[in-house]
């Protein structure tokens, strides 16, 4: 189940991505698909070793180009154990919610992207999520490792990307027909994966994704502005002001070329391959 639409991330073969909390590896395994090489970082070690075998499994069955580059890290998003500007794009998918210090985790991957680079970010949406909250003080969990800690409106999050220094480009609502399953699981108790309701909705959910049949898909598109699970925000970082002064020719004239030598630290260093 993505998240993140491939094609507004703008991501190209050879792009270098970073899966910023990749949990399961699942926008990470859709990037490595794509082409692109693969930093899938997160805080808990756990998930990473098998996202990482899949990697192996995805091109040894042809599912992958064998250009495609991949690494697992555990890391902090306080503390992005990159140089700046390495990632082309960046992926941020339900993870602000999460941390305390949100606009610290998000001055991070503004360093780490280069400057034009694209980055998608996923939180749950206000209104789905404020439901979740009042039905269940166990959903959100504050002091639980991995608990929410806050609930966004997208103009709050939109508003915080501004202010680290992103320039907010697009925005839209998915995953519409998740929220009542939330809301259900919510009722029973977050946990609880044995209630015969929860199991009957967890089993339509993924009929619909594996099948993806007309109907359901079309409600989806109807419904996700109202009722999607997630908000996902797609955010440029600029490029520097070219100086008026600063003439091609002449710059090209005192280096010897019209190239300019390409400094980018990547990671691909620690990949798999």
């Amino acid at each position: 189940m993505l998240t993140v639409d491939y094609d507004r991330l703008e991501l190209g073969v050879g792009d270098l991505v970073l899966d910023m909390g990749a949990g399961a590896g699942r926008h990470s395994f859709e990037c490595f698909r794509r082409g692109a090489n693969v930093v899938a970082l997160d805080y808990g070690f756990d998930e990473l070793p098998p996202v990482h075998e899949l990697m192996w499994a995805m091109q040894a069955e042809g599912e992958a180009p064998e250009s495609s580059l991949g690494a697992c890290l555990n890391g902090d998003a306080l503390r992005l154990p990159f140089p700046d500007a390495t990632f082309d794009r960046i992926i941020c998918s339900e993870v602000f919610e999460h941390i305390d210090a949100d606009t610290g985790a998000m001055a991070e991957l503004y360093r780490v992207l280069r400057p034009g680079g694209v980055l998608a970010a996923t939180v749950p949406a206000w209104f789905p999520e404020k439901i979740c909250w009042a039905l269940s003080a166990e959903y959100h969990a504050p002091l639980s490792p991995g608990g929410h800690v806050r609930i966004y409106t997208e103009q709050q999050l939109k508003g915080r990307l501004d202010d680290s220094g992103f320039e907010v480009r697009d925005s839209h609502r998915v995953h519409a027909l998740h929220s009542p399953y939330w809301w259900l699981r919510c009722l029973v108790g977050p946990t609880n994966d044995t209630n015969r309701f929860v199991k009957a909705y967890h089993d339509l959910l993924v009929w619909d994704m594996v099948e993806q049949p007309v109907v359901t898909q079309v409600a989806e598109k109807v419904l996700s502005p109202v009722l999607g699970k997630s908000v996902v925000i797609y955010a440029r970082k600029p490029r520097p002001a070219q100086s008026s002064t600063d003439d091609p020719a002449a710059t090209a004239h005192r280096s010897g070329t019209g190239e300019s030598e390409d400094v980018r630290s990547t990671a691909t260093s620690a990949s798999h391959g």
